[in-house]
């Protein structure tokens, strides 16, 4: 780790330069670089190919992001959320920026960042309330600077935390507006969390909430993350789980009751869920 202060002729910056443990490269999301920096002319700064993912606020003053082809323009309370493998360039204004970073990365990171942009995210959006954003970086910094042991936990737990901020706040879905599709949504979901035990017909459910199949389809995966049949999977299996634990019910009346006919579908659905059959998880738990 090395904390430094540094003023040159583009910028000031109070950064943390950490080198993660081999545990914590191998098992936790960590950190690579921290810090604030202030503008002190226009200037363009480009990278790219880093092995690297990157999220910073704009404090105050303006400039862009070009990402993939495409320039956002960014003022206070934007933020930026980008894969630095791909080539990028932050440029400042004539209004100098202040900005507060956070590099990391981790094993689990590319399936993170992939199912941010499924899910709607754009590199760049708009914060409105940013302070637990800016408290958590500031955490981060504060346990990087220090020599607690478990440091390299704690920042895995900041930065996961800021992960879901960052996912919770940044969905920019098409068509409709997000309060709209999440109204005709939540009926559609509590329905399912009543009648996942029956056979769901898309056709039919599509026409009792008035909505086109398709259309129903696509804002349900966008706003859940995943598709309808599999949210009833979810559902089964979930159920079936407490039955195998807390009751002396055979597999096959577990598979009826959670609305699966035929028990060896039942087992092979388990196993692709859990990674185990039904009856070895009974055993473990």
């Amino acid at each position: 780790m090395d904390k430094a202060l540094f003023s040159g002729e583009l910028v000031s910056s109070n950064r943390i330069i950490y080198t993660p443990s081999e545990f914590a490269r191998a098992s936790l999301i960590h950190l690579q670089e921290t810090g604030t920096l202030q503008a002190k002319y226009p200037h363009t700064n480009k990278r790219s190919g880093l092995d690297s993912y990157l999220f910073f606020i704009v404090l105050s003053g303006s400039g862009e992001l070009q990402y993939n082809d495409s320039t956002y323009k960014l003022k206070p309370n934007d933020c930026v959320f980008i894969d630095c493998k791909q080539p990028y360039a932050h440029i400042t204004s004539n209004d100098l920026w202040k900005l507060q970073w956070v590099h990391f990365n981790g094993q689990s990171m590319s399936e993170i960042y992939n199912k941010y942009i499924s899910r709607g995210g754009e590199p760049a959006f708009t914060i409105e309330q940013p302070e637990q954003c800016v408290q958590l970086m500031n955490d981060i910094f504060m346990i990087a600077s220090s020599d607690d042991y478990i440091r390299d936990m704690k920042i895995n737990e900041k930065l996961s935390s800021l992960l879901t901020i960052i996912m919770s706040k940044s969905w920019h879905p098409n068509n409709k507006k997000p309060a709209q599709k999440r109204g005709e949504l939540s009926s559609v979901k509590a329905w399912l969390d009543a009648h996942y035990t029956e056979k769901v017909n898309l056709d039919e459910l599509a026409k009792l909430f008035f909505i086109d199949k398709f259309y129903l389809t696509k804002i349900f995966k966008e706003q859940y993350g995943t598709t309808i049949n599999t949210y009833i999977s979810q559902k089964r299996i979930t159920a079936a789980k407490q039955l195998l634990r807390f009751s002396d019910k055979t597999i096959e009346q577990i598979s009826a009751e959670i609305g699966i006919s035929d028990t060896n579908y039942f087992t092979r659905l388990f196993k692709k869920i859990e990674g185990i059959p039904p009856g070895e998880y009974r055993q473990q738990w």
